[in-house]
């Protein structure tokens, strides 16, 4: 009896003992798995957090970009002023055309949005950029430091200059800057005129366009004007606007360009695109047409 009960008694303990190895491996393999989830649940984060990661940067540069901007809102808005052969409009009609104004339709076409021409205050062209109550300058702009520290700037594209505009019959009694020093120019407020007036020391009145000094001098309520010799080109002399007026001495040389806001991608693409112009003859011919094809810069 006793000997049994000794059996019965060895056969428990080796139970519990089994029982107890069973429990630590169930354990075991239970902390494994806890800790093999974790470790999936680890990664499974941080490749979410990658993703996030990417498709935030993704967004950003998104943003960043003024040609998605247009693009997203189906507009190039351009800021200009009435500035022929630049940017103008024919009598009678409400459609803006000119060298600049047709290239800027060509770049918008090729965007695959509408274009739309904004007058601004030159003054502030600046500062409409920056507010994004336009895109771009698009106006016959001369590349000042003041433009190019101010602005992300396409390449040159046309060559330009200062030149002073008097009535026919006066204009061989000034040869030469010297003996314009009594005289009172009209000039536009913010132009590369009205700094050539400051840089030779001649008294300037300060109009808000081109078109509007020319007009003072045709009403004689300016002695002389200082324009864009491009613009004096299609503007003054026989066959023009001011027949009555002419060019006298040229004060200054340039070269216009296209100004986007500061860190704009939009400036890449459009000197791209003068570039895709060039050589497949468009611009050219645009030049041609509305007489600006000696000033032409290769792009």
């Amino acid at each position: 009896m006793k000997k049994n009960k000794v059996i019965s008694c060895i056969l428990a303990t080796a139970m519990v003992i089994g029982m107890a190895g069973c429990g630590s491996t169930s354990s075991s393999s239970a902390a494994g798995s806890a800790a093999s989830g974790s470790d999936s649940a680890a990664t499974s984060t941080a490749e979410v957090k990658a993703s996030s990661a990417s498709a935030a940067g993704s967004s950003a540069s998104s943003a960043d970009s003024d040609v998605q901007y247009i693009k997203d809102k189906g507009t190039l808005t351009v800021g200009i002023t009435d500035f022929a052969p630049m940017d103008y409009k024919e009598d009678g009609s409400d459609e803006w055309i000119g060298f600049d104004a047709d290239l800027a339709k060509k770049v918008a076409e090729d965007l695959g949005v509408d274009c739309e021409f904004v007058e601004i205050n030159w003054d502030n062209k600046i500062l409409e950029l920056d507010n994004k109550s336009i895109d771009v300058v698009w106006n016959g702009m001369t590349l000042t430091d003041e433009v190019t520290g101010s602005m992300n700037c396409t390449d040159p594209y046309l060559r330009n200059a200062q030149t002073v505009i008097l009535p026919s019959d006066k204009v061989d009694q000034y040869k030469d800057v010297d003996s314009m020093k009594d005289l009172n120019f009209a000039v536009e407020s913010g132009s590369a005129g009205e700094q050539a007036a400051k840089d030779n020391g001649l008294t300037s009145t300060a109009m808000s366009s081109q078109a509007d000094a020319l007009m003072e001098v045709e009403a004689g309520t300016s002695d002389a004007a200082i324009i864009d010799l491009l613009m004096a080109g299609a503007m003054v002399g026989e066959g023009t606007s001011y027949p009555d007026l002419t060019t006298s001495v040229e004060l200054s040389s340039e070269e216009y360009g296209i100004g986007c806001r500061k860190g704009s991608d939009l400036t890449d693409y459009i000197n791209e695109e003068m570039s895709k112009f060039y050589k497949d003859g468009s611009i050219q011919e645009l030049a041609k047409k509305y007489g600006v094809q000696d000033a032409l810069i290769e792009q």
